[in-house]
This record gives structure tokens, C-alpha cells and sequence, in this order.
């Protein structure tokens, strides 16, 4: 059984072909991060016009590395939403044109789901419960994976989500974009305990994250220090501020774990490649006795792979979508 998944929810148009729902054949990327580097963020419209311009291209390279024909595809699986309306609007209708042309199931994918069970390509089928962190550019969740399969929301971020902070206090320190790996790189040299930066909601009593008052904290002590003349040890600086956002997603994701009575945690979604956030979590997860489950770090950003094995599972279960297959730019992963 073979699905061809098509992501193109943002920045990178993106194609995996995955066999029997645990073998990956082929995962491509056509990367947009030139594109974006000198507005220092996505643009949107520059997003859908690349997307327009890269996915055959793309599809056919997934084809020959997979070393298969499109007639030797089983479904055509695409990410439907959360994300960008224009950028979904791309791969949407392209998967439609391909089901419809080869008379192959249209297979509508939630793009957070799938970050989720990409991890299944490298660690087997996922035997829920789990508790997962799903953190990316545009989200920062805390959910629950019932023994059904399906999630429930237990937390989340009440502002800013991770990927982002991570990329405007990037770009405020005149570092690269995206942000996160610059900073990621920046801080392995650097003290975390440099600055006391805040954690915000750390003991509210919920699973709840925000990150704007810890931006804002960076940010005003970098304008102090350069009122006062000093130099700021940049490196200190990025550690500081890496680690306190990771104190609290690792706090958080552990006490719902530990609430919950489950002994699995899960990391998916961009942000996961922090080497830093995936060095915590291994030792405190060690440290309760608790399975971690992270996928690698290439299966972690936005790809293809994650969108087939998603549709694969889905393909299995029976759930297909119609040609009228609608984009949703606010998709919950809830359900």
C-alpha cells in the first residue's frame, strides 16, 4: 500500500511517499527559507506563489526517489489544515487534480495530527495513551491521545506559540531566520542562567503556556544594556531565554503526563529539533520512568512523510474525503 502525502500547510512545499504506513520510500522538501530570509518571517503570498511553482517538480523528484509511477500509488493524502488558506489551496487542489486523473482516494489530513504520527515511521505503530507536545511555529499544544486514537486538548499557548517567539527574538538579536536553529546553535555556548528570564504560568494550575511576557523580558533587558553601553554575551542571552521557555514545556507536558496516569510523552512539530528541549525531556522522562517518543530531527519539520503516514493510517481506517475537499486554516487537532 503505497500513499503519496502532499504538505504545503506554509513554507515548504513537501511530498513523502510512505508504504504500509511504517516504510518510507521517498520524503522531498523544495525549501523556502531564501525566500523569506529577508523579510525575516513567511509571507504568505510569496508562500503560495513557490508552492505553485515547486510541487510538480517536487512530486515527480518524490517519484524517482521512491523509484515508483504514479499509477502505482494507492491514494493521494494532503494536508487540509491548520495553516496558511493560499498555501493549502495549492496542495489541495493539486491532490484533487492527481485522485481525480488516476482515480486514486482523496485522503484529507490534519497537519498537527500528522506530526504526531510521523513518529511512526521510526519507532512503529503508536500505541496510545500519550501525552504530546505538539510546538511549532504556529502552535504550542499540550494534548492527550486516547487508547481510541483520538485527542483532547489539555493545554496550550494563550499568545505567542514557541517557533514563534523563537523567531522575533531571533531576528531582534540580528541573528539569521528562522530563528530557531540560530538561537539553538547560539546557546550551546552559552550560560542558562545567564538572566533570570520569567516562566510564565509555571504554577497556574492548568497546562496552559504563554511566551509574550518572556519576549518582552528579553527584549527590554537588550534595550537596557544598550542604553547602559554594555555588551550583551549574546550566546548568555540565548541560553537564558531557550531555557526558560523549555522549563515550562517540560513542567507542563510532565504533570499532565503524571495527571493523566500516562506513561508515554510525545514530541512533535518544528520546534521539537531544539536540541536543548529533546536533551531535557530525555533526562526527566528517564528520570520518572516515562517512554519518550521524538521522531528525528528531519521528520520533525514540515514534510511529506508525516502527511502520507497520516493518510495512510486514515486509508486503513476507512476515511476518504470527497473532491470537495475544503481547506480549513484553523483545523483543531482535537477529536
Amino acid at each position: 500500500m503505497l500513499v503519496l502525502g502532499i504538505e504545503t500547510s506554509c513554507d515548504e512545499t513537501a511530498v513523502g511517499i510512505v508504504e504500509d504506513q511504517l516504510h518510507l520510500r521517498a520524503n522531498v522538501i523544495a525549501s523556502q527559507v531564501d525566500l523569506h530570509a529577508r523579510y525575516g518571517g513567511v509571507v504568505p503570498e510569496v508562500a503560495a506563489r513557490a508552492h505553485l511553482e515547486q510541487l510538480l517538480p517536487t512530486i515527480d523528484t518524490a517519484l524517482v526517489q521512491a523509484g515508483v509511477h504514479l499509477s502505482d500509488i494507492d491514494a493521494i493524502a494532503v494536508t487540509a489544515g491548520p495553516g496558511l488558506v493560499g498555501a493549502l489551496l495549492v496542495g489541495v487542489s493539486a491532490a484533487k487534480g492527481l485522485a481525480l486523473a488516476h482515480d486514486r482516494p482523496l485522503i484529507g489530513v490534519n497537519h498537527l495530527r500528522a506530526h504526531v504520527e510521523v513518529a511512526q515511521l521510526e519507532h512503529g505503530m503508536l500505541e496510545p495513551p500519550l501525552v504530546a507536545l505538539v510546538v511549532s511555529g504556529g502552535h504550542t499544544s499540550i494534548v492527550a491521545m486516547g487508547e481510541d486514537g483520538t485527542f483532547r486538548q489539555l493545554g496550550a499557548t494563550i499568545d505567542d506559540a514557541a517557533g514563534e517567539a523563537f523567531d522575533k527574538i531571533a531576528r531582534f538579536m540580528g541573528l539569521g531566520y528562522p530563528g530557531g536553529p540560530e538561537i539553538d546553535r547560539l546557546a550551546r555556548d552559552g550560560d542558562p542562567h545567564a538572566f533570570a528570564f520569567p516562566r510564565a504560568m509555571r504554577d497556574s494550575g492548568n497546562y496552559d503556556l504563554s511566551l509574550s511576557g518572556l519576549k518582552t523580558a528579553v527584549i527590554r533587558e537588550l534595550r537596557r544594556m544598550d542604553a547602559a553601553g554594555e555588551e550583551p554575551v549574546l550566546a548568555d542571552v540565548a541560553a537564558s531565554f531557550q531555557e526558560a521557555i523549555v522549563d515550562v514545556q517540560v513542567e507542563k507536558v510532565l504533570r499532565a503526563a503524571s495527571d493523566e496516569g500516562y506513561e508515554q510523552v510525545l514530541l512533535a512539530g518544528g520546534v521539537a529539533a531544539n536540541s536543548r528541549l529533546r536533551e531535557r525531556f530525555a533526562v526527566a522522562c528517564g528520570s520518572n520512568g516515562q517512554r519518550l517518543i521524538v521522531p528525528s530531527v528531519g521528520l520533525c519539520t514540515d514534510n511529506g512523510a508525516m502527511v502520507a503516514a497520516s493518510g495512510a493510517n486514515l486509508l486503513v481506517a476507512g476515511r476518504h474525503a470527497d473532491l470537495d475537499l475544503a481547506v480549513d486554516p484553523n483545523l483543531p487537532l482535537a477529536g
